[in-house]
């Protein structure tokens, strides 16, 4: 049984981003049943044990929040594209996954979506029909990991301006009138679900939102104004819609994740902060702030000075990509330096991204994965005193 923990949620001080590396067991069972070889039932149940143990790595690591992994997803967006009709796109499995970071190398720029036929989500695709809840994932994964959890459990659920930058509205008109129409759908079904979560005990919500650093990456700017956008037109509106997402959910702690891409170690957009911060911090209404600061292509903590007080930044400064581990002192060091532009009562500390944003997973080991989780812990406690 899920139990509370005696500080607030919004405020405390480790935090995880969502994925983490999947078993080899797991991503066998995956395989095994695109083949026919176990149903979806055995899959479920591998899927329920691999859950468990996730849950006492966590527990035992001394975290304040724990995540299921998202081990009941291929890729961290399916919280979204496997909860919804009316995308018009392929079937998506193992090989599939796969198939996206192939062709790329570790530690540099990689955008599968340019060169592989993808699904919902995972690249610009149209709709066939108005989007329609048909399920709710992440309620079905809160369900499990809160009755086999101690430490409260959070829910990942990707954010509007992730799903709006992948949609074809030119091809989609027919069906939405304008990206607003569209955007407006997105916004009730993500109500809709989030409504379900807190009647079902989530008190932690974190909205994914990788692509609000597209509004500071130079290609992806260009991109967008050769559709004939006004990038600022769309960071504006997908602030609005994220705000309108948590309207009026009180009692729960909402936390948005910022990050520059993150499958098999590779990158998708680089670029600091500060271009955007003053609108982003200022605008969103977010209690928590989780921000990718593991590498130069982030840049300085500057962008800091506008997030307003009141709210948590959760410092990612363990990179999910690389094992080399890092060290407590220089996480200190880096924490201590964050304190210059925000007191140090609205600092955290988590990884800069999920082990696995999508089923292949960063190219570091589970002990290496375990030995990161255990940095973050211990220097939260020596910079704040955790227990």
């Amino acid at each position: 049984m899920n139990q509370t923990t005696t500080t607030p949620l919004s405020n405390i001080r480790t935090d995880v981003v969502g994925s983490l590396l999947r078993p080899a067991h797991l991503k066998q069972a995956y395989a095994q049943r695109d083949e026919g070889k176990i149903s979806e039932e055995e899959l479920h149940r591998i899927e329920d044990d691999a859950i468990r143990d996730a849950v006492r790595l966590q527990e035992s690591l001394g975290l304040d929040v724990i995540t299921d992994g998202e081990y009941r997803r291929l890729n961290f967006q399916d919280s979204f594209a496997a909860s919804v009709s009316g995308f018009a796109a392929r079937h998506v499995d193992l090989s599939f996954m796969e198939s996206l970071s192939r062709e790329g190398k570790p530690l540099q720029r990689w955008d599968p979506y340019h060169v592989a036929d993808g699904a919902a989500i995972l690249q610009r695709r149209p709709v066939s029909q108005k989007l329609r809840l048909t399920r709710n994932l992440p309620l079905e994964e809160y369900r499990f990991v809160s009755a086999v959890a101690q430490k409260p459990a959070k829910v990942t659920l990707v954010g509007p301006d992730r799903i709006t930058q992948r949609f074809d509205y030119q091809n989609s008109k027919s069906v939405y009138w304008s990206t607003e129409d569209f955007v407006a759908d997105v916004v009730r079904i993500e109500r809709e679900m989030i409504r379900s979560l807190i009647d079902a005990g989530c008190r932690y919500v974190q909205i994914d939102a990788p692509s609000y650093t597209a509004y500071v990456d130079a290609p992806s700017l260009d991109e967008m104004k050769e559709r004939g956008e006004d990038p600022m037109k769309n960071l504006m509106r997908s602030i609005k819609a994220d705000n309108e997402i948590l309207r009026l959910f009180d009692g729960v702690t909402f936390g948005i994740h910022l990050c520059r891409g993150n499958q098999r170690s590779m990158w998708h957009r680089e670029g600091s902060y500060d271009a955007i911060a003053e609108a982003l911090f200022g605008g969103l209404q977010h209690h928590r702030f989780l921000l990718e600061y593991d590498s130069p292509r982030a840049g300085t903590f500057e962008a800091l000075r506008f997030v307003p007080k009141g709210k948590v930044v959760v410092l990612g400064l363990v990179s999910t990509k690389v094992p080399g581990l890092e060290t407590v002192d220089d996480l200190k060091s880096r924490i201590d330096r964050a304190s210059k532009y925000l007191p140090l009562e609205q600092l955290a500390i988590s990884p800069q991204c999920g082990f696995a944003s999508d089923v292949v997973g960063n190219l570091i080991s589970e002990d290496d994965q375990r030995r990161k989780l255990e940095v973050v812990v211990e220097t939260a406690r020596q910079v704040w005193g955790t227990p």
